[in-house]
């Protein structure tokens, strides 16, 4: 009783058509230029001294911001390479019509 069984075609193939690594690439670019500027702005004090004086106690001040900028970074890798990738779907549907 054997039946046959198409084959499925490879799992990565949406992947690579949607450019999910290549989209990956470039949030993760603007995610770190986005995040290292606003850090280096806060830290350095590129723009004038903050007004605020505020106590951080363990990590100081450049710690705390350095794991803001790593959420930064994160969320804005995330968010330019899902938008790029549906963007990706949005063409490849429009050629298939």
């Amino acid at each position: 009783m054997s039946q046959d069984v198409p084959e499925r075609p490879a799992s990565g193939g949406l992947i690579q058509a949607l450019s999910v690594p290549r989209n990956a690439k470039i949030g993760l670019a603007t995610g770190l230029l986005l995040a290292v500027g606003a850090y280096l702005v806060r830290v350095l004090e590129l723009l004038g001294p903050f007004g605020g004086t505020r106590q951080y106690p363990g990590l100081g001040a450049e710690g705390y911001f350095l794991m803001l900028a790593f959420v930064l970074a994160t969320a804005t890798a995330l968010l330019v390479t899902a938008v790029l990738t549906v963007v990706s779907a949005y063409r490849l549907t429009r050629e298939l019509d």
